[in-house]
């Protein structure tokens, strides 16, 4: 029998084992980002049981894959605590717990301490130095981090009090700057498989899109348009599989016709809320890349 890899992650593509969601139970439109304050402000209805159903969906297609799936406590002063990639980041020394900007996210922190501690799961360390979330913390490969600073949730000082602690580890660091309204790194880029990653290229800076370049990656070009309605927000299983959106067609296209296999729920109740497939989950354990 294969021994188990421990809790942690050293890219965006190893298999993933582990998973952590937060049921949606509490969740609802907020003017969080400008992609939920446009949807606010096209009169858009929210339905709670549609969201719920999605949610399941979505949900199912992981356990079907074979991910143990695990449960953060919804707290009901915290709707959106159901985009569980940002309230911590799971790194290959253990998780890193973060610090949410906004006043209605801030308190997510509390569960996501409960439950790392309930499970025996290592913490590297726990954010001080302003805010950051775990959607702008993307691990790209073994070895390499990229960190979004937009201001308009992860401040600089945070983001290089982790590069810091990455960069401890032995790791290298970039920080990049993104446009605010973009609200994270991983409504601009996403890595999928090894060495192939989607990126809004209009928007994203000429020098990231060289960067990876240079590291071999295959661009995936995504449009604003699309990035704008979480195109580019997937997430990889590892193997050749990627969970992404039904309302992401372009780019599901795109990769079917690479050979990987998409698993495409409809989360239209939580694209229009500012959050897609990769925002709504924490990996908490892959196999090493």
């Amino acid at each position: 029998m294969s021994e188990v890899a421990p809790w942690g992650s050293d890219s965006e593509y190893g298999a993933l084992r582990d998973v952590l969601f937060c049921p949606p139970d509490n969740f609802r439109w907020l003017p969080t980002s400008a992609i939920s304050k446009a949807t606010l402000a096209s009169g858009a209805a929210f339905d709670h049981e549609l969201a719920l159903a999605q949610h399941r969906e979505m949900v199912s297609a992981y356990e079907t894959a074979g991910v143990n799936v695990h449960w953060l406590e919804p707290d009901p002063v915290l709707p959106y605590q159901v985009f569980t990639r940002d309230s911590s980041v799971m790194t290959g020394g253990g998780a890193v717990v973060t610090q949410l900007k906004q006043q209605w996210r801030r308190g997510e922190y509390a569960a996501v301490i409960r439950f790392y501690q309930g499970n025996g799961i290592p913490i590297r360390g726990m954010i001080t130095a302003g805010a950051i979330e775990g959607g702008d913390v993307m691990i790209v490969e073994p070895g390499v981090v990229l960190i979004g600073n937009g201001e308009e949730r992860t401040e600089i000082q945070a983001a290089r009090q982790l590069a810091e602690w990455m960069e401890a580890d032995g790791w290298e660091v970039r920080i990049e700057p993104i446009p605010g309204q973009f609200v994270h790194i991983d409504v601009l880029v996403s890595i999928l498989a090894p060495k192939l990653a989607a990126v809004c290229v209009e928007a994203a800076s000429g020098g990231l899109v060289a960067w990876l370049r240079a590291k071999g990656f295959e661009i995936l070009e995504v449009s604003v348009a699309d990035a704008f309605q979480l195109g580019v927000n997937a997430i990889s299983l590892g193997g050749e599989r990627v969970i992404s959106t039904a309302g992401s067609e372009r780019l599901n296209e795109r990769l079917r016709s690479l050979g990987l296999e998409v698993l495409d729920p409809d989360l239209s109740m939580f694209t229009a809320g500012g959050g897609g497939a990769h925002c709504l989950a924490q990996a908490l354990r892959r196999d090493p890349a």
